[in-house]
C-alpha cells in the first residue's frame, strides 16, 4: 500500500462531476475518484476546517468512532472493478468495514488517520504527473483554495 494525500475536490466539467484527487506522498501519481456532490462537500469542509452547527454524517461517524472507544488507523483504497472504487475502513481493534472511498476519505480527513492506496490500484488508474506538469497541479490547487462547499450543491437541492 502507498500512502496519498487529498489535493482537494473540484467539479469536472462539462459533466459536472464532483472528482477528489488524491497524491502519492513520495512519488508523482495521481488518482482521480469520481464522487457525489454530498461526499465531495463533506471532504471540502473538512479540508477548509469548517465545522457546522450540528454533526454531519461523517462527524456523527467520527463521534461514534470516539464514543465508543475505536480510533481509524487507515483508510485503504483497494481496487477499481468496473470503474467504481473500493475502499476499507482499518480500525484499531481490527475490524475492517467495506465502504465508498470519498465517505473513507471525509472521515479520515475528520480523524487525521492515514491514507494509502493500493499499488496495482495507482499502476491502473493514476496519472503521472512529471515535475514539468507540476505548474498545471499548482493551478488546480490555486482553484481549490478558492472553491468552497457550496460550488457542490446542485442546483435542485
Amino acid at each position: 500500500m502507498i500512502a496519498v494525500e487529498v489535493v482537494g475536490v473540484r467539479v469536472e466539467m462539462p459533466s459536472n462531476q464532483p472528482i477528489v484527487l488524491l497524491r502519492e506522498v513520495d512519488g508523482e501519481r495521481y488518482l482521480p475518484i469520481w464522487i457525489g456532490a454530498v461526499e465531495a462537500t463533506a471532504i471540502a469542509f473538512a479540508q477548509q476546517g469548517v465545522v457546522p452547527p450540528r454533526p454531519l454524517t461523517h462527524d456523527l461517524l467520527k463521534l461514534l468512532l470516539e464514543g465508543t472507544g475505536n480510533t481509524l488507523d487507515e483508510v485503504r483504497i483497494t481496487e477499481m472493478n468496473d470503474g467504481v472504487f473500493f475502499a476499507v475502513i482499518a480500525l484499531s481493534s481490527g475490524v475492517e468495514i467495506e465502504a465508498r472511498p470519498s465517505d473513507s476519505i471525509a472521515l479520515a480527513m475528520r480523524t487525521g488517520a492515514r491514507i494509502v492506496c493500493a499499488e496495482e490500484l495507482l499502476d491502473e488508474a493514476g496519472i503521472a504527473v512529471p515535475d514539468e506538469r507540476e505548474e498545471e497541479v499548482e493551478k488546480f490547487r490555486e482553484f481549490l483554495d478558492h472553491v468552497s462547499p457550496e460550488d457542490f450543491e446542485s442546483p435542485d437541492s
